[in-house]
């Protein structure tokens, strides 16, 4: 097992340790790799479910001895967070949750919006009985989710529903490129689920998208969909305002 280094002078060093769950890394030839991907998994869900805000502070320091490793998988795995725009690494300085950048939501939302189309056009022609009843299982899980006030329960579904349309279309990759753009999307996105009433409308839009399907009327399915992502669009000023640090850009 590799041992940890000496630790280096941290502006945050005198911070506590969070409290995260350590994951031990595997055993092998590819030990490095997959405790590198373990670590980045494990950080990038925290940043994107907001459970690390934009502008904390990450202590290498303080993951390595989460993980029981050296720092060197742990600086991968953030090099690798910081090409996907979601940590900012400051030499001399230190390693920070990025900001979201309201000027990248648009597009992305934009581009969701389109793969999304595509996809539930191609489920309202091809949907089967089964199929159509498995969305509206996922729409009773979601309402489960909404009456007990579960955000994480909510999404988690939420993802699993627009993943089932795609599977539906016969297109599975539509949604694996819609969740390459949306990462910035999935952050914003979190700061809304709380809104009062949130949570019953995005039920309401997707029971409306599953009726569409189930008409096997493809143009009105597409429409609900542009204006339940549309939704996305709308709230940004809204989230940025009460969130202000939270953001980067006009």
């Amino acid at each position: 097992m590799d041992m940890p280094t000496t630790p280096t002078p941290d502006a945050s060093s005198d911070r506590p340790a969070p409290q995260r769950s350590a994951v031990k890394p595997s055993r092998g030839p590819a030990r490095g790799a997959s405790t590198m991907a373990a670590i980045h998994r494990s950080l990038r869900a925290e940043i994107v479910e907001m459970r690390r805000n934009p502008g904390e502070p990450i202590v290498e320091k303080h993951i390595a001895e989460a993980f029981g490793v050296s720092r060197t998988p742990v600086r991968e795995a953030l090099q690798r967070l910081a090409d996907e725009g979601l940590i900012e690494i400051f030499p001399q300085v230190g390693t920070f949750v990025a900001r979201i950048p309201v000027n990248a939501l648009p597009e992305a939302i934009v581009i969701r919006t389109s793969l999304e189309g595509t996809a539930v056009r191609y489920a309202a022609q091809r949907a089967t009985g089964s199929q159509i009843a498995g969305l509206r299982a996922n729409l009773l899980l979601q309402q489960e989710t909404v009456e007990d006030g579960d955000l994480n329960a909510f999404h988690e579904a939420d993802e699993r529903f627009h993943a089932l349309i795609a599977e539906i279309a016969g297109y599975p990759g539509l949604w694996s490129m819609a969740q390459q753009v949306k990462v910035q999307v999935d952050r914003y996105r979190r700061l809304t689920l709380p809104e009062p009433g949130r949570l019953t409308n995005v039920l309401a839009e997707h029971a409306a998208i599953v009726d569409a399907i189930a008409d096997a009327d493809p143009a009105l399915a597409a429409d609900r969909m542009a204006v339940h992502l549309d939704g996305l669009l709308t709230s940004i000023p809204q989230a940025q305002g009460a969130n202000p640090f939270f953001f980067t850009g006009p």
